[in-house]
């Protein structure tokens, strides 16, 4: 009965088999099918090629917070850099040999004793990747977005920064003159829809 067995086993498992891993059963989802078909495209129009993207990558990979927490302390103790810095970013990084692989800029803003920053972008999520690297995943949510800009000391506190409120203001932005609409009669000026042509403007008056 056990040779039996045994042999029944060997004839079971004697030979090499395709197992399937888990990950084969993984069905991609519709941002990496989009990338993947966009990468492809790209690559079969020759606008790029494989080894660049394998470079970009790598270039990606290799940016942490740490480099900018090396800009960050070395601005503490330099005052020159630091006024650099602040007048030019990109600049003043290029400085201590973190390059930049687009034209991006970079803006610089340090937090004082009556002003702290917090940067969101509600738009599409900009990050200073040349500088900290990949961003994380909490600050590309919406969630996070929008709260920031409607509760900052909330969501500041829920990182352990605990910002007092000393005062109670409200801010009004006042934008910026640029255009007026051009209409024969003023009164009756046409408003912008959905469903008629973009009315025509011209150079508002000073």
């Amino acid at each position: 009965m056990a040779a039996d067995q045994g042999a029944h086993h060997d004839q079971d498992h004697g030979h090499a088999h395709d197992h399937a891993s888990a990950a084969d059963d993984v069905v991609p989802g519709y941002f990496e099918i989009m990338e993947t078909a966009v990468r492809e495209l790209l690559v079969e129009k020759q606008l790029i090629g494989p080894g660049e993207i394998r470079r970009q990558i790598e270039v990606l990979d290799s940016r942490t917070p740490a480099l900018g927490a090396k800009v960050v302390a070395r601005a503490w103790v330099d005052a020159g850099f630091r006024a650099r810095l602040l007048a030019n970013g990109r600049a003043a990084c290029e400085e201590l040999g973190i390059s930049f692989y687009d034209d991006t800029g970079l803006m610089v803003l340090e937090n004082t004793d009556k002003v702290h920053n917090l940067i969101v972008c509600t738009l599409c999520s900009c990050y200073p990747r040349p500088v900290l690297g990949l961003p994380p995943d909490w600050y590309k949510l919406k969630p996070y977005r929008a709260r920031a800009v409607v509760e900052p000391r909330a969501v500041l506190a829920e990182f352990g920064t605990i910002i007092p409120t000393t005062s109670k203001f409200a801010s009004v932005i006042r934008p910026r003159r640029s255009v007026i609409w051009s209409c024969p009669n003023a009164r009756q000026a046409p408003r912008p829809s959905a469903r008629s042509n973009s009315p025509r403007l011209s150079p508002a008056m000073p």
